[in-house]
């Protein structure tokens, strides 16, 4: 059976990261045989979240709102502001409960070789944000490969053209791993043990 509607959505769940055919198959064919309210609502929930969804003006995660639940609370240190490649490691951090800062997320690092430049991170609203004064000190948790090292010596340097002390988390994350799959404990070790930049 290589068309058809079970054809196209066996494709269609390939998109997902770390989901192979043999993966896809499996999903479809446990929504249509044994959750298909279980699909309708995934269905209903992923149209809504793409249609109403776009990025905090401030601090570029995830929002249903022009500014974001970190970016409009009272409870947030404003003075404090930790730069991630991804709204997945804001998730992260967050969770994790020991950093109550804001957030500032690239959508990825600088790859010059691919395209990506200051522009495509953003990283004119950062430094507009950093102009403000308020940002006391910015806190560089990209990941520890060479182009999340070579984004954080970028992004340091326009710190301290604007005066703020730049850190970068240090102690427990390996090189060439990714925030998003480190556990809570050894990412507050790393916060704790940050560095100057």
């Amino acid at each position: 059976m290589k068309s058809g509607l079970l054809s196209q959505l066996i494709q269609a769940l390939c998109c997902l990261p770390g989901v192979g055919p043999k993966s896809a198959q499996r999903m479809a064919f446990h929504l249509l045989q044994r959750d298909r309210e279980g699909a309708r609502h995934l269905a209903r929930q992923l149209l809504e979240a793409v249609e109403r969804m776009g990025y905090c003006t401030s601090c570029r995660i995830f929002s249903e709102q022009t500014l974001c639940e970190f970016c409009t609370s009272p409870h947030r240190d404003g003075t404090l502001l930790c730069v991630v490649e991804s709204p997945a490691e804001v998730w992260t951090i967050d969770q994790a409960g020991f950093f109550n800062g804001l957030y500032f997320v690239l959508h990825g690092r600088l790859s010059p070789l691919e395209g990506i430049g200051p522009e495509a991170l953003g990283l004119p609203l950062l430094e507009n944000r950093l102009q403000t004064g308020e940002v006391r000190e910015l806190i560089l948790a990209t990941n520890a490969t060479v182009e999340g090292e070579a984004t954080a010596h970028f992004i340091g340097e326009i710190a301290h053209r604007h005066g703020v002390r730049a850190t970068r988390i240090a102690q427990g994350v390996p090189m060439g791993g990714a925030l998003e799959y480190i556990d809570s404990g050894t990412l507050a070790h790393a916060f704790s043990g940050r560095r100057e930049v």
